[in-house]
């Protein structure tokens, strides 16, 4: 396999580019020293134009790319998606379309990094580990963990690493998710605010935290691991609500608006990273609050 002082500039595949996630994994790569290729089904004139749902698409622009690294980061990942047929093609059967043709070129690339989910985990509370016996309960989390076993038939054949992101934010990221649907309110500065379950507790990250941790991972072996990525710290939405109370010096009134309520929400995620800084113990760490404050004080 090629290192990194074989080529100057290695070329790095990123699915899923224009996403939320990918538009910072790019810059991250970028400054990393990689030559970053894009592949989206639509948008971006400057990205490769493939839907990975089209097996000979796939094979096809794979092969003219002969990309040295990999991040997979193209899913539906709004987990209330309400198209059940299309979150399970684009996150399992897409995936695998990736993985066949990659595994088809002469020279496949030295690591892949699958991006799966935390939400695999189901309810599981406490500190949760890679070893947690994955307990999915909802169609996206079922999605990831099939996506997941899916990928083992191909781990003779392709260095791989499996990531579980735990939820996480920052500038960019939609208003149907629940950060920067909260953050949007202060900055309008409205007077009501309608949640769903107040009960739950997430591990909230920041998406350039994500980035580094992507970008460091594929300079190490790719050998089939499994990594969490969280901040291993758990907040409630009141505690965020309460931050952006702190941050923007406006208080407003919140409600549960029944519609919002989810009958299968996963009530509790926070992560073990252990296992993520031992590989890469100089990861900078961005806290909840500098994320909010970055968020609210942006156009």
């Amino acid at each position: 396999m090629d290192s990194r002082s074989d080529m100057a500039a290695p070329v790095a595949l990123v699915t899923g580019a224009n996403g939320f996630t990918g538009r910072y994994v790019a810059v991250e790569l970028e400054r990393a020293g990689y030559d970053v290729v894009q592949m989206q089904a639509r948008g971006d004139p400057a990205a490769v134009a493939v839907d990975l749902s089209n097996r000979v698409a796939v094979r096809d622009a794979v092969e003219r790319l002969q990309p040295r690294v990999v991040i997979h980061l193209a899913a539906i990942s709004f987990v209330a998606h309400e198209d059940v047929d299309e979150l399970y093609r684009v996150n399992i059967v897409g995936t695998r379309n990736l993985l066949e043709a990659l595994a088809r070129l002469e020279n496949p690339p030295r690591h892949v990094l699958l991006a799966s989910s935390a939400n695999i985990y189901g309810n599981a509370s406490g500190d949760l580990d890679e070893q947690v016996a994955p307990a999915p309960a909802n169609d996206y989390a079922v999605s990831k963990f099939a996506m997941e076993l899916m990928s083992r038939q191909f781990q003779d054949v392709l260095p791989m690493t499996l990531v579980r992101p735990f939820n996480y934010t920052g500038l960019g990221q939609s208003e149907r998710f629940l950060i920067p649907k909260i953050v949007g309110h202060f900055q309008r500065r409205e007077a009501r605010l309608e949640l769903g379950n107040l009960d739950i507790s997430r591990d909230f990250n920041d998406v350039r935290n994500i980035a580094a941790v992507y970008t460091g991972l594929v300079d190490l072996p790719g050998r089939g691991v499994v990594y969490n990525v969280s901040s291993g710290v758990e907040h409630t939405l009141l505690d965020v609500v309460e931050m952006m109370r702190q941050i923007s010096g406006h208080s407003m009134e919140v409600v549960v608006n029944p519609a919002f309520v989810r009958d299968n929400e996963v009530k509790r995620l926070r992560g073990d990273s252990s296992r993520i800084r031992a590989a890469l113990p100089a990861l900078p760490q961005i806290g909840l609050r500098q994320t909010l404050q970055w968020m609210y004080d942006s156009p």
